[in-house]
């Protein structure tokens, strides 16, 4: 499963990429006409095995904003521009390189904050840190944010349970088609 799902995610990256660039590019100018500040966002983030990585997405929020989990973030502190990105969830578009460099995966649990130790903490008594993290996941397409860390860390333990190929084709529809 291992090697399918990586290989999956290496095509399905570059395929993205490619096809996504043009509106990757419009955003890119959207949030740089916008607001003041960086277009790409990076984050340091929990990875696989704990490890630490600089998650990258398309910034929505005003410069200067404290790095909160986006559950915790101030409403006002989103840009006009940031909520539309959000919505159609074209601020994660930049996490294709993140897939490519083996960092992430396209399905997986969505890396959380070093802060969010609550989570972290659930997560490796579950064996959920073991798997890479993804773009989208299961807790996504059930609409559980990071604000449940113990709902949360044991949802992405029961898609790791039950992980398949066809499971994550399930998810990427199911986060493309979700309201």
């Amino acid at each position: 499963m291992k090697g399918l799902k990586r290989a999956f995610d290496l095509v399905a990256a570059v395929l993205l990429l490619l096809v996504t660039s043009p509106v990757l590019l419009l955003c890119m100018l959207a949030v740089r006409a916008s607001s003041p500040g960086p277009v790409i966002f990076s984050q340091t983030r929990v990875g696989r095995d704990g490890v630490l990585f600089r998650c990258h997405k398309l910034r929505t929020m005003y410069q200067g904003t404290p790095s909160l989990p986006s559950h915790e973030a101030p409403a006002n502190a989103v840009t006009a521009v940031g909520r539309t990105l959000r919505k159609f969830k074209l601020d994660e578009l930049p996490q294709f390189w993140n897939v490519l460099r083996g960092e992430m995966s396209l399905v997986g649990p969505r890396p959380c904050l070093p802060t969010q130790t609550e989570l972290i903490e659930r997560r490796r008594q579950l064996g959920v840190l073991a798997a890479r993290p993804g773009i989208t996941g299961m807790a996504q397409i059930r609409g559980i944010d990071m604000s449940n860390p113990r709902l949360l860390a044991e949802t992405d333990a029961a898609y790791l349970r039950r992980a398949s190929f066809w499971l994550d084709l399930r998810i990427l529809f199911g986060t493309l088609y979700r309201n």
